[in-house]
């Protein structure tokens, strides 16, 4: 996520590669980051910084706070968290006193200027603090601010998301294989029927089970299909996966 990030905001144009330094350990990641993006700066350790943004796996966002370096008398340094289960609370307690944390939660979509991401504001956070992680989040796609304890909620629906849609793609290109199509001609029309049903969702007016039933003529092969769906449960395994997903970022974030 830390790399789809980075892709989004130098993309976006709302930063300029040679303007932001990555933290990463494995020197062959280095390499991989600066060969993708010339100019950008690249380092084992944490560097000093203005503002930092913690793109960790939650097992390994105490370390990396508690390895930030503490802003100069009088400064007030921001930093925004995007691992996942991780409360602005412990990130509070592994950094310096009077820290302005924010917690995000993103999605791979950023590297297309498509993310859906929230945003949520610690004890400390400002108005100020709000709308700098806002602009950065803006910058790669939409942003919400919602109230800390629904994180995880976003983490199980947008955070996650991405790979649900692409589970569902994955099914659909199998299955017009399966139907007699050759399988470029099912990857080409299943991606754009996606796309230009996300594309309506996001144009139009109507909701969702509304754009449904304009497709859906009775007794036709489009009911037929979602009978067939409706049947084995789709609708119930998409909210399940939202809500264990849900549940499994809780639980990262008591674990970390």
């Amino acid at each position: 996520m830390g790399g789809a990030l980075v892709a989004g905001l130098i993309r976006s144009g709302w930063i300029e590669p040679a303007d932001c330094a990555v933290v990463e350990p494995l020197a062959d990641r280095r390499e991989v980051l600066e060969g993708r993006f010339p100019g950008l700066r690249t380092s084992p350790a944490p560097l000093g910084t203005d503002d930092a943004i913690v793109a960790v796996k939650p097992a390994d966002a105490e370390a990396a706070c508690r390895s930030l370096e503490p802003p100069q008398a009088g400064a007030r340094r921001r930093v925004m968290s995007i691992a996942a289960g991780v409360t602005t609370a412990q990130l509070e307690s592994w950094l310096w006193p009077g820290a302005a944390v924010l917690r995000a939660m993103p999605n791979t979509p950023a590297t297309v200027g498509a993310s859906a991401s929230a945003v949520a504001g610690g004890s400390l956070a400002g108005e100020d603090d709000l709308a700098w992680a806002e602009g950065i989040l803006s910058s790669i796609g939409v942003v919400v601010r919602v109230q800390e304890k629904l994180m995880d909620a976003v983490t199980g629906l947008s955070g996650s998301g991405p790979a649900y849609v692409f589970l569902l793609a994955e099914a659909m290109i199998e299955a017009g294989v399966l139907v007699g199509l050759d399988r470029e001609v099912s990857r080409v029309l299943s991606v754009q029927t996606l796309l230009g049903a996300a594309r309506m969702l996001h144009q139009s007016d109507e909701p969702a089970e509304t754009l449904r039933a304009h497709v859906t003529s009775p007794g036709g092969t489009t009911a037929a299909g979602l009978q067939a769906l409706e049947d084995r449960a789709l609708r119930a395994a998409v909210m399940a996966a939202v809500a264990q997903a849900t549940a499994r970022s809780a639980e990262l974030g008591r674990s970390s």
